[in-house]
């Protein structure tokens, strides 16, 4: 049987401190995406035809539950990649779609989302878990919850750590339903990103190598204060409070 592992306050508080570490980092790429694309977060999605914002969140949402089926079979072939090749893949599943423009994006879009999904099951596993339990689908999806780079909202956005559904009947659906929205105005970005004339393949390549890191990041986040709280004994609550906390804090001058 494996010892547990209890952690000094200090080394929770340094482990705390290298998780707000992480998810200033992973937001900060978000100005430098909208600086290439050209636009503002809240006015990439102004580019998107009427027809298309109105069924993105159908769209995102059945994207999710083809992602969710796709990433979990394929962990039976293939195996979990490193973080350059996950990237790469990424960043040229974003260039394909945005080759074509709009159409070839929109076809992209469920094969990104099983990347980024399998990247999300893969942090997981490094810290422990079993990407094929139900609670730890529960816990990957959640990661999507997460705004994404282009949000800019300086992580004071903790939500996601926080979001509970009863795992009962039709919870997953019921979860994936909570989550689309959210991602919707997330890929609606990507989307967006992918339509500028000419650079599209460029600004497609670039958002997906972005995101790619981005969600990589929240996943270690997440799993990372799951983990802190089993090893240190401490209220998972009680942790993400702490990181809320410093996340308020300027960051330190080096």
């Amino acid at each position: 049987m494996n010892d547990i592992v209890t952690l000094t306050p200090p080394d929770t508080d340094a482990e705390l401190d290298q998780l707000a570490a992480r998810y200033r980092a992973a937001g900060g790429v978000g100005v430098q995406v909208l600086n290439m694309v050209g636009g503002k977060a809240e006015t990439l999605l102004d580019r998107l035809p009427e027809p298309v914002k109105s069924r993105l969140g159908e769209a995102t949402e059945k994207a999710l539950k083809m992602a969710l089926r796709a990433a979990l079979t394929s962990r039976s072939v293939v195996p979990d990649q490193a973080d350059w090749i996950n990237r790469a893949m990424s960043t040229a599943m974003g260039a394909a779609g945005g080759f074509g423009g709009l159409p070839s994006a929109l076809v992209e879009l469920p094969a990104t989302t099983t990347v980024l999904l399998r990247i999300i099951q893969g942090v997981g596993a490094e810290h422990g878990f079993d990407p094929k339990a139900e609670n730890v689908q529960f816990d990957c999806i959640r990661v999507f919850a997460a705004a994404g780079p282009l949000a800019m909202d300086d992580g004071a956005d903790l939500g996601f750590l926080t979001l509970r559904i009863t795992l009962t009947g039709g919870a997953m659906q019921k979860l994936v339903a909570a989550v689309a929205p959210r991602l919707a105005t997330v890929l609606g970005q990507k989307l967006a990103a992918q339509t500028v004339p000419v650079l599209g393949a460029v600004a497609g390549a670039t958002v997906n190598y972005v995101y790619s890191g981005y969600y990589r990041e929240m996943a270690h986040v997440h799993f990372g204060l799951r983990r802190l709280a089993i090893d240190a004994r401490v209220d998972h609550a009680e942790l993400v409070l702490q990181l809320a906390e410093r996340m308020r804090q300027p960051m330190a001058k080096t």
